[in-house]
């Protein structure tokens, strides 16, 4: 992938931010509320009948709400690529899925106070679109907002001008953007912003990726077919969020959002101190205490490509990542990884382009591990998955398809415009489970386990990568959900966390021994011997004594044995990095 991403005066904001915000208070994101025109609206369609747009509007749901299902909801009017025409002439109630051409649409249609979002699939196999990559169907999601989220600089993105210039037509001011591994297309019409992404990269055309080249001719397509096919006319009030918290006393601590261990960021920037809380929600793993941890910089990381000195593989071996010289140990157990304090690894190093870090470079999203770590046996240098479980962090809809590594919980509602990403659980559970698209799930409803799947069982450490995204006018973007998680812990275990900064004392790490599931088998101390009369008598061959004295290790302990062989042997797996869907 190219890297275009300019650093500026964006950056140098930022860095003064994170100077002077260090003692800063969480507080709720700032908000736009979209200025829906209805009666415009109302006019584009083509039997607006009387009664005005609240009359119109009702109608066209009626038609249409079976295929778009609570589409009354939604506060914008809906855009869908559907031949709405063509559908009332045939009034085919039953099949109305031919009616959106080559884009098909999935079971992730969300609609409510804050507007709506929605995918469609297309399948790349045949068609009239020629695209190198195959692997699996291309996602269309078009959003409208009710309110948009205004991000804190930096903001890094690329702004054209789309290619087809018919567009500017159909979409006065349309904005082709790249930026976070996506186009988009950017638009307003009502007085209400939309969004179509599609999932790409700004590189050469691959049979590895679907690449923003291929993608531009999908979207083009998709906005040309687009109609308005419902909504309904109501007022959009300024978001509010409780953020009140606990005020007991608790050993919670964690460092302030944007201290990320020292050189850790990109070209070893820092982080940036964004103090807002997001969405209010219950905290990921379903049982304290569990912590933010960075896992590429602490206890048997891997310094994500950043080199390091000392051997990496050999249980307990020292080493340090050469961004900082660090003193780390080849053991994922490590007491450091599972216990406070908390610190933001939100813009910590990675290849993903992150609008809100410095760089425009960063994680994406904050690393959780749960309580402790289980190992398989003594000779373990890394946990077993599966030992801890994970929780919806609100209501809400999962956006998933069958496979793929991440799964996504969307909320709509008049506070919140906002989707959580669930990565590293083992996509063939979430298959088996139903977690998919369609799915609602409950706040606090377990919906996996915590894993170490990255491309693979084993792939990655024992942990939970959790992001969120809000809607812009850019789209969906990545946004640090580090206080968030703070406040959502502090309800957990109800309980004030203790902001760190530079300087202040911290706290000393406790022991905390892993469990071992296969602890060695200590054999039972021998009776004290007898002496019988043909012993006294010198009956007992010495070859009998020979073999009394070396006797034959029991079957169960010879396996376990040979099994902490191969384990040593085979025991380190290079850990991967967080990847998106």
């Amino acid at each position: 992938m190219r890297r275009r991403v300019l650093v500026g005066a964006a950056l140098l904001a930022a860095l003064g931010a994170f100077s002077t915000a260090a003692a800063a208070e969480i507080e709720p994101p700032k908000v736009t509320i979209s200025p829906v025109d209805w009666t415009a609206a109302a006019a584009a369609l083509k039997d607006v009948g009387g009664g005005g747009a609240v009359d119109a509007f009702a109608r066209l749901n009626a038609v249409t709400g079976k295929r778009f299902p609570g589409i009354a909801k939604s506060s914008v009017p809906v855009l869908a690529p559907f031949d709405l025409e063509a559908f009332k002439a045939d009034n085919a109630d039953a099949t109305p899925d031919k009616y959106f051409g080559p884009f098909h649409p999935t079971k992730y249609f969300l609609p409510g106070p804050a507007g709506y979002t929605g995918t469609y699939v297309l399948d790349i196999g045949g068609g009239p679109f020629k695209v190198s990559y195959k692997k699996k169907p291309v996602e269309i999601e078009i959003t409208g907002a009710g309110f948009t989220y205004d991000l804190d600089p930096p903001d890094h993105q690329e702004v054209f001008a789309p290619k087809d210039k018919s567009l500017e037509t159909l979409f006065p001011g349309i904005r082709r953007i790249l930026r976070e591994a996506h186009v988009r297309y950017a638009f307003e019409r009502f007085g209400v912003p939309y969004i179509v992404s599609i999932q790409c990269y700004d590189t050469r055309i691959s049979s590895k990726y679907l690449s923003c080249r291929e993608a531009d001719p999908i979207a083009e397509a998709f906005l040309k077919k687009l109609a308005i096919v419902g909504g309904a006319p109501q007022k959009i009030a300024e978001p509010h969020l409780d953020l009140t918290r606990p005020t007991a006393p608790s050993d919670f601590t964690y460092y302030a959002p944007g201290d990320l261990i020292p050189n850790t960021g990109w070209k070893k920037m820092p982080g940036r101190a964004d103090y807002h809380v997001y969405a209010l929600m219950r905290f990921p793993i379903a049982e304290a205490p569990a912590y933010v941890k960075s896992q590429s910089f602490m206890p048997w990381g891997d310094c994500y490509r950043s080199g390091h000195t000392g051997r990496l593989g050999r249980k307990d071996a020292p080493y340090t990542c050469k961004v900082n010289g660090i003193p780390l140990t080849f053991n994922e157990s490590a007491a450091v990884n599972f216990s406070y304090p908390w610190r933001d690894n939100f813009c910590e190093l990675r290849d993903f382009i992150v609008g809100q870090c410095p760089g425009g470079y960063g994680h994406q999203g904050q690393d959780i591990r749960p309580a402790n770590c289980v190992m398989d046996n003594e000779g373990s240098d890394r946990c077993e998955p599966y030992q801890h479980t994970i929780a919806a962090v609100r209501d809400g809809l999962i956006w998933r398809l069958p496979g793929n590594l991440a799964a996504y919980l969307v909320l709509n509602n008049a506070n919140e415009f906002v989707r959580f990403r669930y990565l590293h659980m083992n996509p063939k559970f979430m298959d088996a489970d139903g977690l998919v698209t369609g799915r609602e799930v409950k706040e606090g409803e377990i919906i996996g386990k915590v894993a170490t799947w990255g491309d693979y069982e084993s792939g990655t450490s024992y942990h939970l990568h959790f992001n969120m995204q809000v809607v812009t006018k850019s789209g969906w973007v990545w946004v640090n959900p580090y206080m968030s998680l703070v406040l959502a812990y502090e309800k957990l275990i109800g309980g004030r966390g203790t902001e760190l900064h530079e300087g202040d004392p911290v706290p000393a790490v406790a022991a905390k021994p892993p469990v071992i599931l296969h602890p060695p088998i200590v054999a039972a101390p021998a009776a004290p011997e007898t002496k019988s009369a043909a012993q006294d008598a010198g009956a007992v061959k010495p070859e009998a004594k020979a073999e009394a004295a070396e006797p034959k290790k029991p079957l169960v302990k010879r396996m376990r044995e040979k099994v902490r062989k191969f384990i040593r042997r085979h025991r380190h797996r290079k850990p991967r990095t967080e990847t998106d869907e």
